[in-house]
């Protein structure tokens, strides 16, 4: 199951290196893990697979996802596809044995994200989900801490993101103006970070909301072309904790330059603020915090936190970096890892609640 010096060894689809998520985060963050090798690589043309193949040191390239799967030296598969993607390759790793990471969102629907959680359960296979938030020290560090008393009870939470977004893009980033293929504001940069305030003050039990499409038109910069958007580019959602909390989350794309991330949790002893120039899983945090009276602190995250050797890039492979160590650590020790293709189907569901939310105008249920 491993090379012969212990390697766990991993195949990426997806792994084009001019485009997409996978050359800014998996590759370089695979390269960067003892705990794998970069076996294989697969895109939809063999001269891209063999470049990309040749640029990160991988053996083998693959124009086709399934030769890739069911070749005999691959023990990972890693699935850094758009969003539309994702159901096929997956369920055919799944169904191959192979232990699975795919990106968020698991799938294009709930349904398929179900789908693929089921089969995972079945198979007994490890899967993770590229919620990868979860795994910023400074993240883990503020779900410690709450958990721990420091703010004592959770009363109320903010969380606000703005990131500059663009009304000019390239035909290859246009196809993500479609609402329905699943690859937006709502699901990407909400999901990612009401993830991560989830992870840290526990789950919701009601939201209401508003989810808005606010620009209504992009320019397609390389066909010349305006082109008509229905993804959401503006989420407001209040919501309410299990435990009791309250929380407002304001997460947009709005041109041209944004604010960045601020996670707010006050509590009954105290408060935490974490706060990034970009996406929680994206960038390195600052967290500062106090107990009782006074002003808010730096506080310095322990390195406990990080499981990543120095060599890791910092930025957007890092967090992705650490969710390769608990891969690797859960498919060496036969645990179940996390975040799951279950947690996955459960972020799914709060992001259909707070569409349900807004379409319906009241508050739903998560």
């Amino acid at each position: 199951m491993s090379t012969s010096n212990g390697k766990i060894r991993l195949g990426i689809i997806g792994a084009n290196i001019h485009l997409g998520w996978a050359p800014r985060s998996h590759l370089p963050a695979v390269v960067a893990s003892p705990e794998f090798e970069l076996t294989a690589v697969c895109t939809t043309r063999m001269e891209s697979a063999e470049e990309s193949a040749r640029t990160f040191g991988a053996r083998m390239a693959f124009d086709n996802y399934q030769d890739l799967i069911d070749h005999p030296d691959i023990d990972a598969v890693a699935v850094v596809l758009r969003v539309p993607s994702h159901y096929e390759p997956t369920m055919a790793a799944l169904n191959a044995g192979k232990h699975v990471y795919t990106e968020w969102p698991l799938g294009q629907t709930t349904a398929q994200a179900q789908e693929m959680a089921d089969l995972a359960r079945e198979k007994g296979v490890r899967n993770l989900v590229g919620l990868q938030a979860r795994e910023a020290p400074t993240i883990k560090y503020m779900k410690e801490l709450v958990e721990q008393g420091y703010v004592g009870d959770v009363l109320s939470c903010h969380l606000s993101l703005v990131r500059g977004g663009s009304q000019e893009r390239h035909s290859t980033r246009t196809w993500q103006r479609d609402n329905e293929l699943g690859a937006h504001t709502l699901t990407i940069a909400c999901g990612h970070s009401i993830d991560a305030l989830r992870f840290v003050v526990g789950d919701f039990s009601h939201v209401s909301g508003v989810v808005s499409t606010q620009t209504k038109e992009w320019y397609e910069t390389d066909t010349d072309k305006h082109l008509p958007v229905t993804s959401p580019d503006n989420v407001l959602v209040s919501g309410r904790l299990r435990d009791g909390g309250v929380t407002s989350v304001h997460v947009a794309s709005n041109p041209w330059a944004g604010s960045g991330l601020r996670m707010e949790v006050y509590g009954s002893k105290g408060t935490l603020v974490g706060t990034s120039e970009d996406s929680p899983q994206l960038r390195e945090m600052e967290l500062s915090g106090v107990q009782g009276p006074g002003e808010l602190q730096p506080m310095e995250v322990p390195v406990r936190f990080v499981n990543v050797l120095e060599s890791m890039p910092k930025g957007e492979a890092y967090n992705v970096g650490q969710m390769y160590y608990q891969f690797g650590q859960a498919i060496r020790s036969g645990q179940d890892c996390q975040p799951d293709f279950a947690t996955a189907v459960n972020l799914h569901h709060l992001v259909d609640a707070i569409r349900q939310a807004s379409n319906e105008g009241r508050e739903a249920t998560v």
